[in-house]
């Protein structure tokens, strides 16, 4: 019996020895790389805490790796480990928080993979945030941020399909968000608000599901200021040229819809009020038809129990939004009402708008001539111009409309329109990544196919039948 103490004393003693004089390295599966066993040892007791939603004991623990082992493999992941602790704690507070962890993850290790999946992070935050779209749509705009700095930042990662995804569903809030305005100031007359707005939609959203109606919307508040112009006293030449400006901008918009949106719900309509305008019907192109289709198929069609509960949801619907294609990752420039008003302007004085061969002729005069009348006061010899905002109830701008006699040296287009030749094809340089476009011999069988016409009959045999009607606005 005395033998054995003293031989399992030494087991004892060699054993320990052995535990303190080792330096081999653990692996860590969280981590991904080898660490000393102090450091590993923290990070587990961490993992362990946040498996067990103890969120406050992980962060001190967390907290405690960071302060401790400032050189340690597992820095990153611990300060990642603290934002995902605030992220899966949820609430208000907890978010806000766990955003700005997220955001000095990215700014310390922006080369690491983990960056882009803290930036998912972010947009997920403020998409979760999300309103309706008649409601504060804070959240929705930082969230078309952040996902858009994801895909542009992280143009490699793996998280890149998602985000667009996620991406082209906020946009269809914005889009519908933006549509509700622009219709807002139409049902109240003020075309020139409700035309910039609805420009906006089609020019910032162009894979929003309702940019048909928005385009048809459109051309019936141009068809709106033409009504409006019938009534009101002034030049019998200006006015005719600033109708025939409005109803090419409303057939502009009418044909969009057909040539892309044709197997949508207003491509019919749109075809009449063109043929109520005398203007040409186009025919979409089978590519056109084809993306059109795509775009529709990947829509989601809400259940009635979804319709149902949607009015009691803070996180609006987003099954309509497509699945397919590219969002927008770029605004361009927004139209104001402003811009409406001054454009119908040029119009009404006869200066050309947007061509780079506009010339004017200003003409000195010392004295009015005794055939030109005297200027009124009153309010028929003003037209109302739009201010810098695009609401209804602003002051408009007021400025002077006298009558002028027909000038007999201006210059009066000769040509047919039935037989001026058409635009040239525009190239798309961006398809070629910002280099001159391929000889036309490359690319003559590709451009062939994608601008062949699509028949009647190939159009409405792919139309998506559907239960609802769609949306009409009354037509002047």
């Amino acid at each position: 019996m005395s033998r054995r103490i003293p031989l399992i004393t030494l087991l004892g003693l060699m054993l320990a020895l052995s535990v303190a004089c080792t330096n081999k390295k653990v692996t860590n599966p969280l981590a991904n790389v080898g660490s000393k066993q102090p450091d590993k040892v923290l990070f587990d007791r961490a993992m362990d805490q946040l498996k067990h939603n103890r969120f406050d004991q992980a962060r001190m623990i967390l907290q405690t790796l960071i302060n401790t082992y400032s050189d340690s493999e597992f820095i990153a992941r611990a300060k990642l480990a603290v934002a995902d602790s605030w992220y899966a704690e949820g609430g208000s507070t907890a978010l806000t928080q766990a955003e700005i962890e997220y955001k000095d993850f990215i700014t310390f290790f922006p080369n690491m993979p983990e960056a882009a999946e803290a930036q998912l992070k972010i947009a997920n935050i403020h998409y979760q945030e999300m309103e309706k779209p008649d409601r504060d749509f804070t959240h929705a705009r930082r969230a078309e941020d952040e996902y858009r700095n994801l895909i542009l930042q992280f143009p490699d990662s793996k998280l890149v399909p998602e985000a667009k995804i996620r991406l082209m569903e906020v946009q269809e809030v914005l889009a519908e968000r933006e549509f509700r305005i622009g219709q807002f100031y139409y049902l109240r007359q003020s075309y020139p608000a409700s035309i910039a707005r609805l420009r906006s939609v089609i020019d910032r959203y162009p894979l929003y599901s309702g940019a048909d109606f928005a385009l048809f919307t459109l051309g019936q508040a141009y068809e709106g200021e033409v009504a409006m112009l019938q009534n009101r006293k002034m030049d019998e030449t200006a006015k005719g040229r600033l109708t025939d400006q409005f109803k090419k901008e409303a057939g502009a918009a009418y044909a969009q819809i057909i040539t892309r949106y044709p197997l949508q719900d207003h491509a019919d309509v749109a075809k009449e009020r063109l043929e109520a305008l005398g203007i040409p019907v186009p025919r979409p192109t089978k590519a056109a038809v084809a993306q059109n289709k795509k775009e529709i198929e990947s829509r989601e069609e809400s259940g009635m129990m979804s319709s149902m509960m949607g009015t009691f949801r803070k996180h609006p619907d987003v099954a309509q939004a497509t699945r397919v294609g590219e969002p927008t990752l770029v605004d361009p420039k927004q139209t104001s009402a402003i811009d409406v008003v001054q454009a119908a302007t040029k119009t009404l004085s006869g200066n050309s708008v947007g061509g780079n061969n506009a010339v004017s002729v200003e003409v000195k005069k010392d004295a009015p001539p005794e055939s030109e009348p005297t200027p009124r006061s009153d309010p028929s010899a003003f037209v109302p111009q739009a201010t810098a905002t695009d609401q209804p109830s602003a002051a408009a701008e007021l400025t002077p409309n006298v009558a002028q006699p027909p000038d007999p040296n201006e210059l009066k287009p000769t040509a047919d329109p039935a037989t001026t030749l058409p635009p040239p094809q525009q190239v798309n340089e961006l398809a070629n990544g910002g280099n001159a476009p391929p000889p036309a011999s490359a690319s003559a069988s590709t451009s062939a196919s994608d601008q062949e016409l699509a028949s009647p009959e190939e159009v409405s045999s792919s139309k998506k039948k559907k239960k609802t009607g769609i949306r009409k606005v009354v037509p002047f």
